[in-house]
Parts: C-alpha cells; structure tokens; sequence
C-alpha cells in the first residue's frame, strides 16, 4: 500500500511526493528519479523494499516539472541546485532528519549536491547509472531520443515505441517490462497518452551545448567517504562508463559496484536481483 501527498517549495509549487509502508519504524529510503522521469519508477522496488521481512518505508519524489508535481512557471528554474533544495524541503516537511536516498541519473546528481550541502541528511547512498564523470556520448544519445515527438494513442502503443527506441540497449526486458515502463514515463491527460513531464525540461536539455567540457564531480564524490555507498551501471550504458566505475570503486574502496547485464541508461531497480542488493546495503549496522 502506498500514500499519495503534497507538500510546498520554497518558491510556491507543490511537490507531490508517495509514501510506501508509511508508518513502518527505523530508517527511511528516499527515491529521486532521472531527467524526464517520476515517482513510479520506484513503484515495484518501493513495494519490494517495504514489504520485505525486513521492511523500509520509502518515500518517492516527483521532481518539479514531472509527474504530479506542479510545473514550474519560471522555466529557469530546472536546475540542480534548486532541486536539490526541493529535497530538502520535503525531507524537512515529513520530519525525516536522515535517510538512505537511491538517486536514478539525474537524481544521483542530486545526491552529489547534497553530498556537499546536506550531508548530515544522507545515511547511505544508491547511485543509478550515474557518477562524477558523464559521457558525452550518453547525453547526446538522450538528447536524440527526447527529440522524438510521436505520441502514442494507448499504452501498448506505447511500450512498442519505446522498445523501438531503447530495445538494443535492454535486451533483457521482457514485454511484461516495456508495458510497465510505459505506464511509468506516460499518463492519460485530456485523453491523450502523454510523457509525464514539462515539454520544456526536455527543451532545455536538447539546447545544451555538449561540445563544451563537461566539469567532473570528483569532489563532490569524496564527499560520500564514510557512507555506505552503491553504484549500479547498466552494463550496456552510455553514460556511465565501466573505467570511472573503476575509478569510484578505487577512491571509495567500501563502494559496492553492481553491473546489471542487459541492461543501459538506466537500469530497472527491481530486476536483476538489484532489489535484493539493495536490502543488503540497507541492512548495514551504521544505516
């Protein structure tokens, strides 16, 4: 069972936010997911991590701009920083003084900020197909993709369109996965089978000029020293390469790296046994 609520931003908008296993005691698990993504990513493996036998409540964020949160009116506004800030505000709102936070893409990037900023509030640390160092091959492969406007007229539809776009990069995905990444991504509005998210995230991201070096986080990164920490890469990803898996393992030797086989940008967290992986790390004494 889950619980869906809103709280506010700094700046007024409301952030929607869904709550698995909502009065379970001990240790929260807070979800932050990618670019254009939502909440439901983390549907099943929220469901997995909060009614496993040693169960975790997990709180799942829709960033502004997506899902049900409201879209902001100051388009400037989707950056980072800003919403990192969000996190903390609904950490503040739900009371939760510290967690173990799965950060997906976008969301890890997330996690690298807080590392900085917050790093009181993060107990332990999943990282999602993401790292301080990002191929520039990954983001224009996204940049393409988010270029592509067709709209799908139901669910079905919409599940084959998207194993026609990412199918060669998740060969392990049964159809059962593409319907469920479908009822993820898309939602019915007016009638229509849209992608959940504010068009003008995806605007900005396609005008971002990737022929300029992209800075490294590695500072950011050593700031997760100490934290139990995980890395899980897609082991057909683009954007986060095996050699600076390597190298976080390297520069964080209690890092736990996972390759999910199969799988690319980003991998689905509740095949694979990376769930399972996932309760592992939860279950360090220090969390």
């Amino acid at each position: 069972m889950s619980t869906g609520l809103y709280t506010k931003s700094v700046d007024g908008l409301s952030l929607h936010v869904r709550i698995y296993g909502e009065h379970l005691p001990g240790r929260p698990v807070v979800c932050l997911p990618g670019l254009t993504r939502n909440s439901r990513d983390f549907h099943q493996l929220a469901s997995i991590l909060s009614q496993s036998a040693n169960p975790s409540k997990v709180v799942t964020i829709d960033s502004r701009g997506r899902g049900l949160s409201d879209r902001d009116p100051d388009k400037s506004r989707y950056t980072l920083p800003i919403e990192a800030l969000d996190v903390i505000t609904v950490l503040d709102a739900l009371q939760i003084e510290r967690a173990a936070f799965i950060g997906t893409s976008r969301g890890g990037l997330i996690l690298h900020l807080l590392a900085v900023t917050h790093p009181e509030r993060l107990a332990a640390v999943v990282l999602n197909d993401i790292g301080p160092v990002i191929e520039v091959e990954g983001l224009k492969q996204i940049q393409a993709y988010l270029g592509r406007g067709r709209q799908p007229k139901d669910f079905d539809e919409a599940a084959a369109l998207l194993e026609q776009v990412h199918g060669p990069a998740f060969p392990a995905l049964a159809p059962a996965d593409w319907r469920d990444m479908a009822d993820a991504i898309y939602r019915e509005i007016d009638g229509r089978i849209v992608a959940d998210f504010d068009p003008a995230i995806a605007e900005q991201f396609r005008a971002a000029d990737l022929e300029q070096p992209l800075p490294d986080l590695w500072k950011n990164f050593e700031a997760f020293a100490g934290k139990p920490l995980m890395t899980i890469r897609g082991g057909m990803s683009r954007l986060l390469s095996a050699e600076t898996l390597a190298e976080m393992a390297a520069r964080h030797p209690g890092m736990v790296p996972f390759t999910a086989t199969g799988q690319g940008h980003a991998p689905i967290l509740h095949l694979d046994g990376i769930a399972e992986r996932i309760q592992g790390l939860l279950a360090t004494p220090s969390i």
